[in-house]
């Protein structure tokens, strides 16, 4: 009878910590599932955005021809908007990661979709098509969370926690017999 109790007792503790493991997952699925843009700061200085742009533009080699004169995404008065397309592309080209949406600290990444009139900037789901490989660390720029440590944690500590809790209590069990 004592035996039957450690095994219920053992099963009401553990399958709360698996629930919350399948909750770690949906929130990893968010994540992965997030469509991300590199965009310019609206609070970047001007003349730091021109450089910045015409960096990737240039020796970047992002596709700078819908924000050229003509094209879809031309504004020359708006700099945000200019160089957040040039932002956008050079990131999806160079690995999604936060180190390609920087130019020295003038762009972050957002989930808010910066595309406007026949302007449309492609995301990181689109590049990625589904399984995206990049950082997903959301910086600066509208409501987006960085949930990816959590989940770092969660992945790294949470279940080897948790299988090893199993492994000791299952084993008390079965020397106890």
């Amino acid at each position: 009878m004592e035996k039957r109790f450690k095994i219920f007792f053992f099963l009401v503790l553990t399958l709360p910590l698996l629930a919350a493991g399948a909750s770690v997952s949906k929130a990893q699925a968010a994540v992965v599932g997030t469509e991300l843009w590199c965009v310019a700061k609206n609070n970047a200085e001007d003349a730091a955005l021109q450089t910045a742009l015409n960096w990737a533009c240039g020796p970047g080699g992002a596709d700078c021809s819908p924000i050229q004169q003509g094209g879809p995404c031309y504004d020359a008065s708006d700099i945000v908007v200019t160089a957040s397309y040039a932002f956008n592309d050079y990131y999806l080209k160079h690995g999604l990661s936060t180190d390609s949406c920087s130019f020295d600290n003038t762009a972050a990444l957002t989930s808010l979709n910066p595309s406007h009139d026949k302007c449309k900037f492609p995301s990181s789901s689109s590049v990625s098509n589904g399984s995206f490989s990049g950082s997903t660390t959301a910086v600066g720029m509208g409501p987006s969370e960085d949930i990816s440590s959590c989940t770092r944690i969660a992945l790294h500590w949470f279940w080897p926690l948790i299988t090893g809790h199993m492994f000791v209590v299952l084993s008390q069990i079965i020397l106890e017999r």
